[in-house]
């Protein structure tokens, strides 16, 4: 038995790296019924090139879909596409609710001419304490910044498609050669040259994990309420709300209301599609419910696969055909 980590993932093969060499694994059956869905950056034993354990996560988050990492860099463009002020949120956001450290690394400022949108950007994300890098990946601008924030951790890298992600880690390290697709035209929009996530260790230093553009986050898993907790400049406020399940909106006596100057237009415009997103979640549990048949189960010390109550009907519907088929088979007259 071994222990390593996923690196990769790429079809139904899992690439583990134990002991300075990259096994190619697939995994245990058993671990597949349990439900069990091993992540970019698990730990895991391995015996006979087999994943037969997943060992516990200290943080996941389910897209990008990777498991134990120090920071998640939210790579923006600051123009080629322009920056997507909603979009940014939704990714702070997410960051929070897993309980991520969000680094903000706004790419492409050799193609801004003025110091507007950077002074905004600085108003909004500084002032809430998180920390900002300014890049092109271009012209190597503010890579030796990003290099000191990326040391000694395990990064993801996350945005959309076009922003620069995999051309700022081949500014860190040219070597790495990884494919890049300029913005399209007629679109406006980038297209996907990264097709899965993989860790990418730089130099024994660092590791960084590539990950695919992507834009189709929603807030649906979580009550509308609750929206407020990842939103720093609302968090001092909300506990003085008039009532407990206050959404700021049009509520008496909401304190979020009432300073609302002191919240950013384009944080609060966020928060309002975020707790629309939020009521389809409460919506779904309240008229569907939201029971979750477990995949496994304890028998002894040992953890096998629960046969589902959908299985176990079918499985009972057919023993009761076979014993009436043996009845009449029994009572037949020739």
């Amino acid at each position: 038995m071994q222990k390593g980590q996923i690196f990769k993932i790429h079809s139904d093969f899992y690439y583990v790296w134990t002991n300075n060499v990259l096994q190619e694994c697939k995994l245990r059956e058993i671990l597949k019924k349990q439900g069990k869905k091993p992540l970019v950056g698990d730990y895991v034993e391995v015996a006979n090139n087999a994943i037969t354990k997943i060992l516990p996560r200290g943080n996941y988050i389910p897209r990008p879909s990777v498991a134990n990492v120090d920071q998640v860099i939210i790579v923006s463009a600051l123009k080629n596409p322009d920056l997507n002020f909603n979009q940014l949120n939704r990714y702070i956001a997410f960051s929070e609710y897993y309980k991520i450290e969000p680094i903000l690394c706004f790419n492409k400022d050799d193609l801004i001419s003025n110091d507007e949108l950077l002074n905004q950007i600085k108003s909004i994300y500084e002032t809430l304490g998180y920390k900002i890098i300014f890049t092109s990946a271009k012209e190597k601008d503010g890579i030796s910044e990003l290099i000191e924030v990326l040391n000694n951790k395990t990064s993801v890298l996350c945005g959309s498609s076009g922003v620069g992600k995999s051309s700022l880690i081949n500014a860190i390290n040219p070597n790495l050669s990884l494919r890049t697709k300029e913005v399209s035209n007629k679109t406006h929009k980038g297209t996907h040259t990264t097709r899965h996530c993989e860790i990418i260790d730089i130099n024994n230093s660092y590791r960084i994990i590539d990950t695919p553009g992507f834009s189709n986050l929603k807030f649906e898993f979580l009550l509308p309420q609750d929206v407020d907790l990842l939103f720093k400049e609302m968090r001092e406020y909300r506990e003085d709300c008039k009532y407990p399940d206050c959404l700021h909106i049009s509520e008496d006596g909401c304190k979020i209301l009432e300073h609302l100057d002191k919240i950013d237009e384009t944080r609060y415009s966020s928060y309002l599609e975020f707790v629309e997103e939020a009521k389809v979640y409460k919506n779904k549990i309240k008229y569907e419910g939201n029971k979750v048949e477990h995949k496994e189960k304890t028998q002894g010390n040992k953890t096998v696969a629960k046969i589902s109550a959908k299985s176990r009907n079918t499985s009972r519907k057919t023993q009761k055909q076979n014993l009436y088929k043996e009845l009449n088979d029994d009572g037949r007259t020739d």
